[in-house]
């Protein structure tokens, strides 16, 4: 194993040269050296910008889970049917995912800063249009647009953190932000249960947009202040022919498999999934033709050449998918099989929260010691929590309680905490700084087109045995195909690089 996982500085400078945009090795000494003490002596991130790009972080992830609750009450004031409903959920998902890297690739060319900025005030806007609409469908039309302007945002995270510190404070900044992801995903359906029962001011559902839009505002004020501008030294031009292909790589499948289910498996969605594997073959021919060429395509494939990056992506989709379908699917069968209102199902994911808030912080020290043995760890705490919510469920349904509930979500948020801080950490680690938006894109797309595939499939595989084998043995069901993609992790998680950066 330490054959495999351990590179000699050697290979690892040589894997981070091909990474780099190309034509790096012909620029002039000096242009290197301004380049690396970009993020050595360049704009520091201070302790309150580095706030300001994690509430940045926060505001997208959570928009993506908060809807789960309020989707009864959506559909009753607007009576949007079935299928209008998972359009809600999968046009903020498939815009978010679909111009992701195109977002990265934009920060690192005209300003990381600029891009954030951008991407904070047309999210504020967009949420105002949710608050707003008058019906469903202008609700599916503005949560696409919001899910746009989160692609323009969230990848300056990343690239800002990446690009404005080094050593042991990127490290703990890395750790941040993947606590934040995680708490943010748990934190979306807390509280979205809250708002809809408080229903302010009779907003009801209107809530859980309009709160984003004052949230917007103070991180535009501290955004100004507080993060520092940043962008890639050698920018690229925007690769037209890869964004276009990856875009229709990802629509061809998700969006058949999101809707499929709620209209009825018509003959386009089967057109549309039948096209996803050529059209993913075009993508790939084309960026690898771009990236020989000596151009810089979309999603450079030398960035896979990085033994970090290829291991931990290939760990971050089974894991995402899990972790994705699981909130949509609990949220489902607390409401519609056990009856609890918006807050008790909200209230019932306030373990995993907590726990998985503790094991982000404890986090780095462990990972000091022990190395990417922390994930192998995580997974398997993960998977007795997941185990111990199995024997519950079909102990005590339908009479399951929030205790009942609690052993196995505190656990399976336990050990999720352990997992994706550290992931994230091991993607990014060899990414190059002039890269850093790409790294980045790549990442959280990889990371967003998992979680709305978890809702697609686990949600579709619940939902249709819900109405034949009950919601129970539904639940059990689903819980047990988790359990199956946990197993994967924990032995993807054995071919980690040892050592994390």
């Amino acid at each position: 194993m330490t054959d495999v996982t351990n590179v000699t500085e050697t290979q690892t400078s040589t894997i981070r040269a091909r990474a780099a945009a190309p034509g790096a090795a012909k620029a002039p000494g000096r242009t290197q050296t301004r380049a690396q003490n970009h993020t050595s002596s360049g704009p520091a991130l201070s302790p309150l910008g580095l706030f300001t790009v994690l509430l940045g972080a926060a505001l997208p992830l959570i928009d993506f889970f908060i809807v789960n609750v309020a989707l009864p009450t959506m559909d009753h004031d607007l009576h949007a049917g079935p299928a209008v409903l998972e359009l809600v959920v999968a046009g903020y998902g498939v815009a978010y995912a679909v111009l992701l890297v195109l977002g990265g690739r934009l920060g690192d060319t005209f300003g990381r800063r600029r891009l954030f900025l951008a991407g904070m005030a047309a999210f504020g806007l967009t949420s105002l249009a949710c608050g707003l609409a008058p019906d469903a469908w202008s609700l599916v039309g503005a949560r696409v647009a919001q899910g746009a302007s989160a692609a323009l945002m969230l990848p300056q995270v990343l690239a800002t953190i990446h690009s404005s510190t080094s050593g042991s404070r990127r490290a703990r900044a890395l750790s941040m932000y993947g606590a934040t992801a995680g708490l943010s995903m748990v934190a979306g359906q807390i509280l979205g249960g809250v708002l809809v029962a408080a229903d302010i001011a009779g907003t009801g559902w209107r809530a859980v947009f309009l709160v984003n839009v004052p949230v917007a505002l103070i991180g535009l004020v501290l955004a100004v202040r507080t993060v520092p501008e940043t962008r890639s030294e050698r920018p690229a031009p925007v690769d037209v022919p890869g964004t276009v292909l990856l875009a229709l790589s990802l629509i061809t499948l998700m969006v058949p498999l999101t809707e499929g289910r709620a209209a009825g498996w018509p003959l386009w969605t089967w057109l549309g999934l039948g096209a996803f594997p050529f059209v993913a073959a075009a993508f790939y021919a084309v960026e690898r033709r771009a990236d020989r060429a000596g151009t810089t395509p979309l999603l450079p494939p030398s960035l896979f050449a990085l033994p970090g990056l290829r291991r931990g992506l290939a760990m971050v989709v089974p894991f995402s998918i899990g972790f994705g379908g699981f909130m949509f699917v609990i949220a489902v069968a607390l409401q519609q099989g056990l009856r609890y209102g918006p807050v008790d199902a909200g209230l019932a994911l306030a373990p995993m929260a907590t726990t998985f808030f503790v094991a982000s912080l404890l986090g780095p020290r462990l990972v000091g010691r022990y190395g990417s043995r922390v994930v192998t760890a995580g997974g398997l705490i993960q998977a007795v929590g997941i185990a111990l919510l199995m024997l519950a469920v079909w102990r005590n349904w339908p009479d399951l309680s929030l205790a009942g509930l609690l052993p196995g979500v505190a656990l399976a948020g336990f050990g999720q905490g352990l997992q994706l801080p550290v992931l994230i950490r091991i993607v990014l680690a060899d990414v190059p700084s002039e890269r850093a938006g790409v790294g980045s894109g790549v990442m959280v797309t990889t990371q967003q087109s998992a979680l709305a595939l978890g809702v697609a499939t686990l949600g579709t595989l619940f939902l249709s045995l819900g109405s034949s084998a009950g919601m129970g043995d539904a639940l059990l069901i689903t819980l047990a195909a988790q359990l199956g993609a946990i197993a994967l992790t924990l032995l993807m998680s054995l071919r980690l690089p040892r050592t994390v950066a």
